[in-house]
Order: C-alpha cells, then sequence, then structure tokens
C-alpha cells in the first residue's frame, strides 16, 4: 500500500543529473571553469576522489564540450613572434642632418640673411595656398630657443628610432614627406588666418611612422586583440599627451602629421620596405629629402626679390 506523501516530500524538487565535460588537475579544471563562465554555461566545479571534475546539466553537455575543445585548440597552438631585424646602420648621421638644417634655419632666420624676413617668408600661411611651399619651409622654422631645443630632442629620439627601422634616409625623407603633407592639407582646410611654424608636425609624423610599423607587424601575429593594437592606441596617447596644449600649440597639424605617418608606415611594412638595405637608395632618399628643404626656401626666399 502506498502511504499519502507528506508536505515536505512535495516541497522537494529533483535534483538534476549532472554530466562531466572534463576530469583532471584543479588549475586546469579551474581554467575552463572560467571559460565557461565567460560564456554563460551554468556548471559546478567539485572534488572527487583524486581529480578534479567540471559538470553541466545534460541539455549543456555539446556546448560545453565545443567551448573547451575551440578554448583547448586556441590555446595549443604556439604564439606567434615577430620577425626579429637587423638594425639599419647610420641612424645618428640623420639626426646629424635634422639637427644641421634646423640650427641653419634659426641661424639665417635670426640675423635676416639676404635681408629678408624668414618667418615671414616661410611660415604655414592658410591665406597663401598657391605657395606650396611653405608646407616644408614652415618645418624648418621655430619662434624662440625653447621651441627649438624641444623639437630637437624629440625629433632625433623619434628619427634615431625609425632611422634604425628604415635607414636614415628612406626614414627622414618620409618623415619630411608626411610632415609637409600634413601642413598642406592644413593650409587647405585651415582657417585663411591661421599661421604656424615649428618641426613639431614632422616629429609627431615620425612617431606615427614607428607606430604605423609596429602596428602592421603586430596585426600578423597570433595574440590578443588589445596586443595587436597596443602600438597604435601608445602612439594615440602620445599624441595626445604631448601634442595639445595652448592655443598656441598647432593640434591640427599635430594630428595631421601623426595620422601621415602611421598610413607611411603601415605602408612601408606591407609592403616589406624595412627589409630593402640598399645603401643607394639610402643616400637617394636622403639626398633627395635635403635638396627638397632647399628648393623650397629658394622659393621663398625668391618672392623677396
Amino acid at each position: 500500500m502506498t502511504l499519502p506523501s507528506s508536505d515536505t516530500d512535495r516541497n522537494v524538487e529533483p535534483v538534476p543529473a549532472s554530466a562531466v565535460v572534463f576530469r583532471g588537475g584543479k588549475l586546469l579544471c579551474r581554467e575552463f571553469s572560467l571559460v565557461l563562465e565567460a560564456r554563460g554555461i551554468e556548471h559546478e566545479v567539485r572534488e572527487s576522489g583524486d581529480s578534479w571534475v567540471l559538470a553541466v546539466t545534460p541539455p549543456l553537455v555539446h556546448r560545453a564540450y565545443d567551448e573547451i575543445s575551440r578554448y583547448s585548440a586556441e590555446r595549443s597552438v604556439p604564439r606567434s613572434t615577430p620577425n626579429r631585424m637587423e638594425p639599419f646602420s647610420g641612424a645618428a648621421i640623420g639626426a646629424i642632418g635634422y639637427v644641421l638644417i634646423l640650427l641653419l634655419t634659426a641661424y639665417c632666420a635670426g640675423i635676416a640673411l639676404f635681408g629678408a624676413d624668414w618667418l615671414s617668408l616661410g611660415a604655414l600661411d592658410a591665406g597663401a595656398g598657391r605657395e606650396w611651399w611653405r608646407a616644408m619651409t614652415a618645418l624648418t622654422l621655430h619662434l624662440d630657443q625653447e621651441h627649438l631645443l624641444g623639437n630637437l630632442l624629440f625629433g632625433v629620439v623619434a628619427g634615431i628610432a625609425a632611422g634604425r627601422l628604415l635607414g636614415p634616409g628612406v626614414a627622414w625623407a618620409s618623415i619630411l614627406g608626411a610632415g609637409a603633407l600634413a601642413n598642406y592639407v592644413e593650409i587647405l582646410i585651415a582657417p585663411a588666418t591661421h599661421r604656424a611654424v615649428g618641426a613639431s608636425t614632422a616629429v609627431f609624423a615620425a612617431l606615427g611612422l614607428l607606430a604605423g610599423l609596429a602596428w602592421r607587424q603586430r596585426l600578423t601575429l597570433r595574440e590578443r586583440r588589445w596586443y595587436r593594437w597596443a602600438p597604435l592606441i601608445a602612439g594615440i596617447c602620445l599624441l595626445t599627451l604631448l601634442g595639445a596644449g595652448n592655443a598656441h600649440v598647432d593640434v591640427l597639424g599635430h594630428a595631421l602629421g601623426f595620422l601621415f605617418g602611421v598610413g607611411i608606415g603601415w605602408f612601408y611594412a606591407r609592403t616589406g620596405m624595412p627589409h630593402n638595405r640598399g645603401k643607394r637608395l639610402q643616400i637617394a632618399t636622403g639626398a633627395c629629402a635635403a635638396l627638397l628643404v632647399c628648393v623650397a626656401w629658394l622659393l621663398a626666399l625668391g618672392r623677396a626679390v
């Protein structure tokens, strides 16, 4: 004869059965538990004899197996490492050339060589859009000694780093190209009253060049997303920290220089430019960069004649 159930018996719900999806060491069991927790899969970890088990309800078995298997497959793939490159020699030569150009221009402007107002003739002037050479000459001019010394210091550091990766000629020609292009775009889009001088646009172009190179190279590695984007994020943080300030800081020029530098660096890394170690290429590109600066100043000074 069946006895009637008590109220207590009727309120007790049956405990659902669980299926073991993993049995092993405690540390690995906890690791897989974090995987399931991240995917919102209910589970339990318990000790069973001399091992630990990870269990889920039967309807979740296949999903749990799938997540653990996928994680294990990714975990077993060896992490890629970037190809180690031998640094280019002569990086300091490019930096010396940069210092000499800025100091020589500062001296000539200070003594008003040829009786010309170098600052007026070479400054970036949004109202003189047809005078394209101002995009280059403005990179060599500074308002005072503090402005000059700051750009010399940061420019040498960033330029040497770029020169070791690309070679001094390619690096400085790329920095000059990115900085001049940024200045010319600024001439086109800035208000007609906007004027600016300084090598800081080229300095941030060098920073962008380094960030673009490292970013593109890391995108090819089997690393977490944040690791792959870390160079670009670091570059943007430095741009924000050093490239913004009071109303006298050319924020637009700094941002454009950094942007064009990133683009050139990304392109070089994509096409394998850092692996071209020809000395002729370095000499040719470095000479072209210096020649373009001279031509730009000849055109600017010719306006005063």
